[in-house]
């Protein structure tokens, strides 16, 4: 019995495991669409509210523009334009979202993070770097490559990584994610540009810098100017 006993219990906490881990994702839908739907009740709901599919059209499923460029004048060189959720409101529950990314020459996709997608990206025109790092546990390898356009790279969930136009002329690039909305983790803006901010003194020991430097930093980002996502 004692022995039977041990067996369910540990099933229980492998199936809780399991779910855990499949809990981390969008959760698969359980209808053919469920189309958002703003609700001024403030109920939070992990999602957004379906529209009653009798009332759904084409357009819910629809959005244009992405053969049109950002605007790359800002301080990053870059801009992303997202096609997610709030765009298309029937991406919801669907798990799967899209950006345009352009780069001036020089311009970048600076170091960020999406806590809740996978990114696949594939560049069109122009010559990119891009990378990840891995995490503390894999001690923080860097995956880099140069693309050109047709070639495709895979940035893993969670993972730190950038992009930066190494070429001459603008840069062009689609990338797909894993989620109706992935979330965007800037690194530099979120360390030295928090509300409010992180003490620069607890900065100042962790990057090894001078408070004053911090300070300096904190003093650029905190206005939070020129921001292109």
């Amino acid at each position: 019995m004692e022995g039977l006993l041990r067996f369910l219990v540990a099933k229980v906490i492998v199936l809780a495991l399991a779910s855990s881990f499949v809990s981390c994702y969008d959760p698969s839908p359980l209808q053919d669409f469920c189309v958002a739907v703003d609700d001024a009740n403030g109920v939070f709901v992990n999602g957004k509210f379906c529209k009653d599919p009798k009332y759904v059209r084409a357009e819910d499923f629809f959005t244009s523009g992405l053969n049109i460029a950002g605007n790359t004048m800002n301080r990053v060189g870059s801009n992303v334009t997202n096609v997610n959720v709030d765009r298309i409101p029937g991406l919801n529950t669907l798990g799967v979202s899209l950006v345009r990314i352009d780069f001036a020459p020089g311009g970048q996709n600076p170091p960020h993070t999406h806590p809740r997608a996978t990114e696949i990206l594939v560049l069109v025109e122009g010559t990119l770097l891009v990378g990840f790092v891995t995490s503390n546990q894999d001690n923080n390898r860097l995956f880099s490559k140069v693309l050109y356009p047709g070639d495709v790279f895979v940035f893993p969930i969670g993972m730190i990584h950038f992009q930066v136009n190494v070429g001459r002329t603008n840069a062009v690039a689609f990338a797909g994610l894993g989620s109706q909305n992935p979330g965007t983790i800037t690194i530099a803006d979120a360390v030295f540009g928090s509300t409010p901010l992180i003490m620069p003194e607890i900065l100042a020991k962790a990057f090894q810098l001078d408070v004053n430097v911090v300070r300096f930093l904190e003093g650029r980002f905190s206005s939070k100017y020129d921001r292109h996502y």
